[in-house]
């Protein structure tokens, strides 16, 4: 023996000695051959010496006593090895499983091949990966492969994460140790292989490419149990190839000895405390509660630091472990809470820790902590970077000192993450953190398509073309020593995130490439053991990752239980988790005023702020992350900078209000309304033009508004946006917004619906700007690369072509991203660290960082030039565009713009510009119309929000085509929605309202029948006579006075005017309904012409403001007809009513004035002389008062005593030229005459009593004194206006006292003389006066009032046998009168007459009269004709008008208006206007027929040869037609049943069929004139052959006739909710079938992530669209449901025929039955009732839904037979309570409980404290009341009272269906 061989032997002796005392219960020995072996138990192995020791475990064996468990297990692993056999150790998440394997391989001096499995690993990263050397394409051997034939162990860890199919490669190699590679070469048992070595050479084998696999290659496996954790399960043959053991934690007692261990210094109860409750929560109970496993592994970590950090909270660092506060129910919270009880853990609130020092040398640092006046100092690892940089934006508080201070505990020993909502601030504390400790920071965003090679390392190309792989920043960083921020946990898919366990648990990580990173202390050990060098080791691809490297990962909360849970139990045993909380007002506000100081206005929106973040609404908490503390600052930088904006419209910006969805909306609106934060009032107006925002550029300025800037200077002109941009007030108000936080350095967002102009604002901003910039479009396969860089082969080379995106960053251009809302929200947050930091890492290796940077540029540092800013467009989130909400998932980075379509003014302002020859109302019926229809789309009403850019081509049609109808041109638009009946319904309807013709027949003219009028008759003169001894009235003085000026609040309601011209032409022009009170009584109507108001520069803005005054309570309407909206002050406190009589029934007369008054008008209460001046404007309210105080004590003294004796009148006919009024007492001799422009007042005494006084002049009175049967003119001067001079009037008979005397009105002008010589046939100019009786249907007086004899020329009714009674008693004057009105433009006299006193000439029959109002009787003498306009009947006549008696046989009131129009309101507030003159209707007539446009093109051809045109379609009659057997489709003709566009079969598309029959073939669709063209005759067959059909179908389902028609009637009342609603769920339903990229496929598209393999010659580079399977631990999608309660309770019956709320009940109960059929497997929906006989009563089971009408309708007939049969009661509260706990009873997605009610509540006792108690009872029900009757304002208080958006109010039926649909639309379908 030599004496080298000795040495080494006795070395190798003392080697086995040294472990055999080192490793208790393992012992080494050496046999007598010199071989060395280890043994555990009876179990022994051989060991040898390794080749490659680096790839022998090092360092995982412990210290000191193995545990007899852990040992146990190695005993088996080495009885396994002994047998040859393959192991699968399995058990639950964590490092034991990885460690207890690398122990075996450490003790047999094994080495191994780990590979970390996923759902992106293939079967190249197992067998063999081709790569390119020198050119030439190469077969590298991978894990598998190279285990097997160097004989190592091969550890393949994350079983259950690799996609299935994946695994099975290595079946051959694991069950006969079999492999064909990829090279040719077979991979071949070593007992087989030997054998063959018998017979044949090396060489011979060589040439065969067998190759040996060794005998000592096994494969140990680790997984975790599937389906206890998420992943997918074992396949079969795979699972029958492996010895499986479990690997549970480790038992109780020694795992405790560890813990002491390792906390010597700490007391054994307090680790027994901590063990104990680690324990408990890892127990079969704990998992029944589905509380995630407790991660037990990591709890020695926790010891370390109470044993070095003595003042730690203990349950603080439990929590640290396990975060159950964002991690569990309510449920589990309290599980975990009573064990931290049970062991003494649970401690009270300490003060808050903070660092009160930090000493750094080299890398590391001495920390000192504090906490109650203890410190405790430890040390921690510390960065590379000398340079302590602390962030100058970093504010410090309280609570973010507390989080600085335990993060430094955790990065004593572990890496750690942070868990807070987005914008709490998690990147700035990381930042401070990491600069207190000198870190270089590096910023990984994390997506989730991100796979293992974006993590680690990536493939790419050198300049000669061969294939290299290139580190990732994290595997950089790990070597250099830097701090990895790792930014969207949450984001990251699980199965590839654990790729970094290995790296996070052990500190070592093998890359794709070989590499192997190894911790510095395996490092130093693995150098020191084997005596080698760094040089070597780095031959060997062998590295140390740095000790100072660290991860700290960011992440949000877990979301809802329903959705997929980021932190799962794997997850926890990865890092030490810190929750992050929105700060408090205080620290938040102490935040924003040091790093803004002087920012004013901000406390009502933390006020708001934190009022949402408290909420246990779900709607206000959603709205609260927009209003994050990132953004709060943002906001509080803009109100320094510009503070004059609003506080309401800054909240909305911030959380873009416009368009979220509208339950939540209003649940924000009310939060605002109760914090007192208003919207600003816009004065809008022709005055406020002066004030419009302009836009300009000046000496190289550009100024929006008033905002200004620089513009920029570039040589890049090519890139700046040249568009052609009509700017409008809106536009430039968005883009001075755009302008503030561009120049606050902010990145834009701007979010809008399609088509509003978004491009063109960006285009236009940037043009103004002078400002280059890089376009982008976002799509559906967008990707991170594509985003980013562009890889391209060229010359067999891969070269990165920067994207727009990079190339903005270099140049300082402006990116525009479009259509960000395409892209998947995983792709476009990559945005997020540019935006928010500055920096990115390109795919090539390269990295951009912030301009500000300390890093020099080069080859692979990019510093963003300090100019480059990012502008995005998206679409709005949500129904219908169901794009990904942006918004939602990074918005608060930007600044958001929500841009809306223009509104009417603005709008109007561009399409002028569009079309400057296309007629003004043209232009705002399109306006008004599509106004509408994007409100509608707003409120859920209609899916497609019809946008401007729809508005703008159709005006550019006109404009080219002035010809081409309106209604022919909107169909452009419109015809998408021609297939959609309910939607087709609702646009027509709309379109109808505001006058465009769709559909009308330009002969449809429906104007009223003329009949001819008599010749005027000169029946006699009168004379007035001057009466010498009382010629001049006495005047006095009299006081008076201006009460009081009280500004009462002005009531906005818009205004819904329809166009009355739509589908045909008439007299009326439009109408709208007033929204008066239930009880409301209308009085009086007036007008304000708009020849009265002040003068302007633009004259043609005026318009008439029309005035309504009612009574009960007593409201003044006011409003502008073109304009949306009406205003109402409420008069109430104003008038004496009740005081003055029980009986009390105000009259109250309206007084318009004009300028400079023309703001203001007088109401006169008769009974009460109440006269009142009213701006109705801004709702000022004066009283006026002309009594003496004696008068006003007797008026007292009356009040109480007695009740008036007489009237008192006002007349103000002539206020537009005087601004006096006339006050008379009926039957009295007193008038009282008040300036109101001059504020005085005269009294003026008569020689008789006043019966009536009509003013033919301003200086002239024409009383009436019927108690003396006398009648004077009073006149005065403008000279002498206070001598009035009395003059009577003398008639020469009977006949013409009857005219005077009982004369309804007096034209206030005289007719026009060319009007008069035509009227009486003579050549005649004179002063005459047109008089007005109900004797006569006009009269003349030709010389009054100026001559003193008068001519009397009148048209007399005359009375025949035919006449009807009412004409008799107008003759006789019995009748009550009418209100009468002159147009003096056109001399016509106007008169309301009721139903049943039209003559029948006129073509009344009684059969029409019955839904009449009543007629305007319109008299022309100048045509010589009379009229009777047919006023339509009142549709919600009030029954207090009954109570309210009028001086009047009809129940309408009217007033003249400007162009000699008429306005009429009818007793139920509805206003109509109408044009009564010829000339106008002539010039109306011509317009309307221009919209509908030239009919000639119907009949347009081409001819070819001689044929002529072909004969016009020949219906014979309608028919079923014949049955095609092959169901072929079949165009025309009229054989074939199921055919399209034919005639007389059943079928689609044609005309004259019977019914429509779907053989579900294309739809071919014959015009509309040839469906007019049918004969009538045809069209009554084809209906009576429909109604067959019909009676057959309810025959078949057992229906009689009048329950299809009853059924019909609620079917048809919401089948417009019901379409819209389906329509939703099948757009849902279609997107959530959506197809997704499926990778590493063999065909379809290449992937251009693929491209070097694909040069390397790999197959499986395409990727292809197609249905993806679910993500491994995805909640299986279960239906949400639904559980309708119902109210049938007596009142329900009792209160129907008062309010219809039991109608509205069953209608919105078959809304939900129709809506939802078919969509039972995503929402289950039950309807139970609820009265006086108890909670809960089955209407309709979930499991039993109806099939058919018939069973839809029992459904409906049972609540309604309820109801009426029930005993009175309530059980509301109950019946919502029981809902609610039996709705849980079953897993759902989601669980609501809708409940329907009348809010009869307070009789029995129910408070609203009550309901929302039950309605909050469980977070996870959404639970929602609506409350469909009430009486008085019950319903309305209670709504007020309940939490925001719990609570509705419908008082119509057709607002019921909405409501349910808003609420479904709104949380029950997101997204």
């Amino acid at each position: 023996m030599s004496r080298e061989t000795a040495s080494r032997r006795i070395s190798n002796l003392r080697h086995i000695l040294d472990r055999s005392q080192a490793i208790s219960g393992i012992k080494f020995f050496c046999s007598s051959s010199g071989n060395e072996f280890v043994s555990i138990g009876d179990v022994s192995v051989k060991t040898e010496n390794p080749k490659n020791p680096a790839l022998v475990p090092i360092k995982y064996i412990p210290e000191g006593k193995i545990p007899q468990s852990l040992l146990q297990h190695l005993r088996w692993i080495m009885q396994k090895d002994v047998l040859g056999q393959d192991i699968f150790l399995i058990g639950a998440p964590g490092p034991l499983r990885r460690s207890v394997a690398m122990m075996y391989l450490e003790l047999t001096l094994r080495e191994a091949e780990y590979i970390s499995l996923s759902r992106d690993t293939t079967d190249s990263d197992l067998k063999q990966r081709r790569e390119i050397q020198s050119g030439t394409s190469h077969h590298i051997d991978q894990c598998a492969v190279r285990a097997a034939t160097e004989g190592r162990v091969l550890i393949l860890e994350g079983i259950e994460k690799a996609e299935r199919n994946v695994l099975p490669v290595l079946n051959n190699l694991l069950e006969n140790r079999e492999m064909q590679l990829d090279d040719g070469r077979f991979l071949m048992s070593a007992e087989r292989y030997d054998k063959l070595l018998k017979d044949h050479s090396k060489e011979e084998l060589d040439s065969w490419n067998l190759v040996r696999v060794s005998e000592k290659f096994r494969v140990i496996a680790l997984g975790l149990p599937v389906p206890r954790y998420t992943g997918n399960p074992l396949d079969p043959p795979l699972r029958s190839r492996f010895q499986a053991r479990d690997v549970p934690t480790v038992p109780y007692q020694e795992h405790l000895t560890m813990l002491k261990d390792v906390g010597k210094d700490l007391l054994p109860e307090k680790l027994n405390q901590v063990l104990s409750f680690a324990s408990t929560l890892r127990t079969e109970e704990s998992r029944q509660l589905s509380l995630p496993d407790f991660p037990i592994d990591n709890i020695h970590k926790i010891v370390d630091i109470m044993k070095d950090v003595p003042i730690a909270n203990v349950q603080r660092l439990l929590e640290l472990m396990y975060p159950y506060h964002i991690l569990l129910t309510k449920e589990g919270k309290t599980a975990v809470e009573d064990s931290l009880k049970t062991f003494n853990l649970k401690q009270e609130l300490e003060p808050s820790m903070f660092i009160s020092e930090i000493s750094r040398k080299g890398n590391e640092a001495e920390v000192t902590v504090m906490q109650n006046r203890t410190s405790a100092t430890f040390k921690v690892k510390s960065g590379t970077n000398n340079e302590q940089r602390l962030i100058e934006e970093f504010v410090a508080t309280g609570y973010h000192d507390n989080m600085l201070a335990e993060m430094m505990l955790s990065h004593k020993v572990h890496d750690l993450c942070i868990v807070g909502p987005r914008g709490c601030g998690k990147s700035i504390v990381v930042n401070q953190f990491a600069n207190m400790l000198g870190y270089n920071v590096e910023h990984i965003m994390l997506y989730q398509d991100m796979s293992a090679r974006d993590l680690l390392q990536q493939r790419t190309t050198t300049q000669s073309g061969d294939t290299i792989w290139q580190p990732s920043a994290l595997v950089t960083a790990a070597r250099e020593g830097s701090l990895v921020v790792l930014d969207g946990v949450h984001r990251a898919n699980a199965g590839t995130f654990a790729v970094l366990q290995r790296l996070i648990h052990d500190r070592e990580l093998s890359l794709f490439d070989g590499t192997k990173l190894m911790g510095h202390d395996r490092y130093n050990e693995l150098k020191s053991k084997h005596s080698l060098t760094d040089e070597e080791l780095a031959n060997r691809n062998v590295f140390p990752i740095h000790p100072s490297f660290r991860i700290v990962a960011l992440s949000e909360p877990p979301s809802s239980a329903n959705q997929q849970n980021w932190l799962t139990s794997e997850m926890l045993t990865m890092f030490l988790y810190h929750t992050m909380d929105g700060l408090t007002k205080f620290d938040e506000q102490h935040i924003i005023n040091k790093l803004v100081p002087k920012a004013e206005g901000l406390d009502p929106i933390l006020q708001v702020t934190h009022k949402l973040r408290e909420s246990t609404d779900s709607n206000l908490k959603s709205i609260a992350t927009s209003l994050s503390t990132r953004q709060l600052l943002r906001i509080a930088k803009r109100l320094y900078t510009y503070p004059g904006d609003n506080v309401y419209d800054v909240v909305q910006k911030a959380c873009l209000a416009k368009f979220l969805p509208r339950l939540t909306r209003t649940a924000l609106e009310e939060e605002l309304e109760r914090m007192n934060i208003a919207k600003k009032q816009v004065i809008t107006g022709v005055e406020n033009i002066e004030n419009s925002i302009t836009c300009g550029i000046k000496n190289g300025v550009l100024r929006i508004g008033n905002t200004t800037v620089d513009i920029n200077q570039t040589d890049a002109k090519m890139k700046v946006p040249d568009v052609l941009f009509y700017e409008n007030p809106q536009h430039l108000m968005v883009m001075e917004d755009m302008l503030k936080d561009y120049l606050l350095g902010e990145h834009l967002l701007l979010v809008g619906n399609q088509g509003v102009g978004k491009n063109k604002i960006i285009d236009r901003f940037l043009s103004l700007l002078n400002r280059p910039r890089e376009y982008i479009q976002l799509h559906r396969d967008t990707t991170i690369q594509t985003l980013t860089l562009q890889p391209t082969v060229v010359d067999g080379v891969i070269k990165f072509e920067d994207s727009p995106l990079v190339k903005a960053v270099k140049k300082g251009y402006v990116l525009v991203v479009d259509e960000a809302d395409k892209a998947p929200t995983n792709v476009t947050c990559i945005l997020k660290t540019l935006v928010e930091n500055g920096e990115m890492h390109l795919s090539d290796g390269r990295r951009i960082v912030n301009a500000n940077s300390s890093l020099e540029p080069s080859e692979k540092i990019i510093k963003s030039h300090p100019d480059f800013r990012m502008m995005v467009l998206a679409n709005r989130p949500g129904f219908p565009f169901l794009g990904n909400d942006f918004f939602g998932a990074m918005g608060d980075i930007f600044s958001a713009h929500a841009i809306d379509n223009p509104d009417v003014t603005s709008e109007m302002e561009m399409l002028r510009q569009y079309g400057p020859q296309v007629p003004e109302h043209i232009l705002k019926k399109l306006v008004l119309a599509f106004g509408e229809l994007r409100t509608m789309a707003d409120e859920g009403q209609i899916n497609y929000p019809y946008s401007t850019r729809e508005v703008v081509n159709m005006v550019k049609h006109l404009q080219k085509y002035p010809n081409e109808g309106l209604s022919s041109v909107v169909q452009n638009v419109f015809d998408f929605d021609s297939y959609n009946k309910e939607l087709k319904e609702t646009v027509v309807e709309t379109m109808h309202k505001h006058g465009v013709p769709i559909g009308a027949n330009p002969n449809n003219i429906k104007l009223a029948k003329t009949i001819n009028l008599p010749d005027f008759v000169n029946i006699g003169k009168i004379q007035l006579i001057r009466s010498p001894e009382a010629s001049v009235c006495s005047v006095e003085d009299k006081k008076f006075r201006v009460k009081g000026t009280v500004r009462n609040a002005l009531q906005n309601f818009p205004l819904e005017k329809t166009e009355a011209r739509s589908i045909l032409f008439s007299e009326q022009e439009s109408h709208w309904t007033l929204p008066l009170h239930e009880t409301s009584a209308v009085v009086d109507v007036a007008v304000t012409k708009a020849q009265m108001r002040s003068p302007v520069q633009d004259k043609k803005s005026l318009e008439d403001i029309i005035h309504v005054i009612t009574a009960n309570p007593i409201s003044l309407y006011s409003m502008n007809a073109s304009k949306q909206h009406l205003t109402c002050i409420d008069l109430y406190n104003f008038f004496p009513t009740t005081k003055v009589s029980s009986r009390f029934k105000p009259k109250i007369t309206i007084i318009p004035l004009s300028s400079p008054l023309d703001y203001s008008i007088v109401l006169h209460e008769e009974e009460t002389n109440t006269t009142l001046l009213i701006n109705y404007e801004n709702g000022d309210v004066s009283k006026l008062e002309t009594q003496t105080m004696l008068e006003s004590a007797a008026q007292k003294v009356t009040k109480n005593f007695r009740s008036y004796q007489g009237l008192y009148r006002i007349c103000g006919d002539f206020t537009h030229e005087t601004h006096q009024i006339l006050i008379y007492k009926k039957n009295e001799s007193k008038i009282e005459v008040i300036d109101l422009l001059q504020g005085i007042c005269h009294c003026v005494t008569l020689p008789g009593k006043i019966s009536n006084l009509h003013m033919p002049s301003r200086y002239d009175w024409l009383i009436n004194d019927d108690e003396n049967n006398k009648r004077y003119l009073i006149s005065h001067t403008k000279e002498n206006p206070y001598e009035y001079t009395i003059q009577t009037l003398s008639e020469a008979n009977s006949d013409l006292e009857m005219i005077v005397a009982e004369m309804d009105r007096v034209s206030n002008s005289p007719m026009h003389s060319t009007h008069l010589s035509h009227v009486l046939n003579e050549q005649i100019e004179s002063p005459n006066r047109v008089l007005m009786n109900s004797q006569t249907y006009a009269s003349i007086a030709v010389g009054f009032p100026e001559l003193s004899s008068s001519d009397i020329y009148t048209i007399p009714r005359k009375v025949d046998n035919t006449a009807n009674e009412y004409f008799k008693k107008l003759v006789s004057g019995k009748a009550k009168g009418t209100p009468v009105a002159y147009l003096p433009n056109t001399s016509q006299v106007v008169r309301l007459m009721p139903t049943y006193g039209v003559p029948e000439e006129a073509g009344v029959t009684r059969e029409s009269a019955r839904y009449l109002s009543g007629y305007l009787e319109v008299t022309d003498p100048l045509n010589k004709k009379i009229r009777y306009l047919p006023i339509p009947g009142v549709s919600n006549y009030s029954v207090y008008n009954q109570w309210f008696v009028r001086d009047s046989d009809v129940d309408i009131i009217m007033s003249p208006t400007s162009n000699d129009g008429i306005v009429t309101v009818d007793g139920g507030g509805c206003v109509r206007l109408w044009e009564t003159s010829i000339a106008h209707l002539d010039s109306s007539l011509g317009s309307w027929r221009q919209m509908i446009g030239s009919m000639d093109f119907e009949n347009l051809q081409i001819t070819r040869g001689k044929d002529g045109p072909q004969p016009p379609m020949d219906f014979s009659g309608p028919k079923h037609g014949r049955v095609d057997p092959s169901n072929a489709p079949h165009v025309g003709g009229n054989q074939w049943a199921g055919g399209s566009g034919g005639r007389d079969t059943a079928g689609m598309g044609g005309g004259g069929g019977p019914y429509r029959l779907d053989s579900g073939h294309d739809v071919t669709q014959i015009p509309d004139w040839q469906k007019m063209n049918i004969p009538p005759e045809v069209l009554l067959a084809a209906r009576e052959m429909g109604l067959k059909a019909w009676k057959e179908r309810l025959k078949q389902i057992e229906m009689s006739e009048y329950d299809g028609e009853m059924y019909d009637r609620f079917s048809q009342a919401v089948q417009r909710q019901v379409q819209s609603l389906r329509v939703i769920l099948e757009n849902l339903q279609a997107k959530g079938k959506e197809r997704q990229w499926l990778k590493h496929q063999s065909h379809g598209d290449l992937d251009e992530t693929k491209l070097i393999e694909g040069l390397a010659g790999e197959k499986s580079i395409y990727k292809r669209r197609g249905e993806k399977e679910p993500e491994m631990g995805t909640p299986q999608q279960k239906p949400k449901l639904l559980r309708l309660v119902v109210d049938v309770s007596g009142s329900m019956y009792r209160f129907n025929g008062y309010d219809g709320r039991l109608e509205r009940s069953l209608e919105a109960c078959l809304m939900v039955m129709e809506a939802l059929e078919n969509f039972e497997h995503k929402v289950k929906f039950e309807i139970v009732g609820h009265s006086g006989e108890g909670p809960s009563f089955d209407m309709l089971k979930k499991d039993k839904l109806p099939k058919n009408n018939k069973e839809r309708l029992n459904v409906l007939k049972t609540m309604h037979a309820h109801s009426q049969f029930c005993i009175s009661g309530d059980h509301t509260i109950e019946a919502t309570e029981e809902a609610i706990k039996k709705i849980k009873e079953e897993e759902a997605d989601e669980h609501f409980v809708i409940v329907l009610s009348d809010a009869n509540l307070d009789r029995y006792g129910i408070r609203p404290k009550h309901l929302t108690e039950v309605l909050t009872m469980d977070e996870e029900v959404n639970s929602y009341i609506i409350f469909i009757g009430s009486l008085g304002n019950q319903a309305q208080s209670l709504v007020k009272q309940l939490p925001s958006g719990r609570g509705f109010l419908c008082m119509e039926t057709k607002n019921l269906p909405q409501i349910l649909q808003q609420i479904f639309t709104s949380t029950m379908l997101a997204t």
